[in-house]
């Protein structure tokens, strides 16, 4: 059902855009609009389930216990400190060459390339996110943390219903970036075998060689930009009217 209403958007799409778009993009135009929704999947799954990761990495850093506080950190300096690229090829090149014997039934996910880059983007993301938060918590008043723990309330209580509340508000700005940042950085998917936007962009040039065809991708990456970019400034506009109110 899901692979119908893909087939059926994307020929709407590039019926829509025929009478406008050259005689290249119209030709592949399916493959532009089939990778964008690839594209779209990895970023929507991996900015929400990166998110969550996050919130719970800047806890563990926060929480003044070593036991979690120490992974937590190591996680977050890696994954900050190495390029995305590199991130891929270990884990899809590295961990999946152990293979079906070394990794048991973790094959079956390690062999699956999408699977793999939004793992990696997963993890990338949260290390950035989790710094982001880790700053709007910096910039909440202590006295808040110190008043909410004297009237009975635990540590992870009031870090969910008035710190981090209060933290997400001042990073948001930072976390809008981060999400034009992922968008842009999910292109390296393609390198492990992924067909995302960028993936079909390099079928599609090895077929003509036309360099109009990454002119096309970078568009289509603006758009996207541009949405994104349209979303970050509703939800602040909506945090602005909130506090007014």
């Amino acid at each position: 059902m899901y692979k119908d209403l893909k087939f059926s958007v994307s020929d709407g799409v590039c019926a829509g855009l025929s009478p406008v778009s050259g005689a290249l993009f119209e030709r592949f135009c399916p493959r532009f609009i089939d990778g964008l929704a690839v594209t779209i999947e990895l970023l929507v799954l991996s900015s929400i389930l990166g998110f969550l990761l996050a919130v719970s990495l800047v806890l563990g850093r926060m929480s003044g216990n070593a036991v979690l506080s120490w992974p937590s950190n190591v996680l977050v300096y890696c994954f900050r400190g190495t390029p995305l690229l590199v991130q891929l090829w270990i884990v899809y090149f590295g961990i999946g060459s152990f293979g079906a014997d070394g990794l048991g039934p973790l094959w079956v996910f390690f062999k699956n390339p999408w699977a793999v880059g939004l793992l990696v983007l997963v993890l990338n993301t949260s290390a950035y996110v989790s710094e982001i938060l880790r700053g709007g918590l910096v910039n909440v008043d202590k006295g808040q943390m110190e008043a909410a723990q004297s009237i009975g309330m635990s540590w992870l209580t009031a870090m969910r219903r008035i710190m981090l509340p209060q933290a997400i508000r001042i990073a948001w700005p930072a976390y809008g970036n981060e999400l034009v940042l992922l968008m842009k950085g999910s292109a390296l998917i393609s390198t492990i075998t992924v067909l995302d936007l960028m993936g079909q962009t390099r079928t599609v040039f090895a077929r003509n060689f036309d360099l109009n065809t990454y002119l096309y991708a970078a568009v289509f990456y603006l758009i996207l930009a541009g949405i994104i970019t349209v979303f970050v400034s509703a939800v602040q506009r909506n945090f602005s009217k909130s506090r007014l109110s």
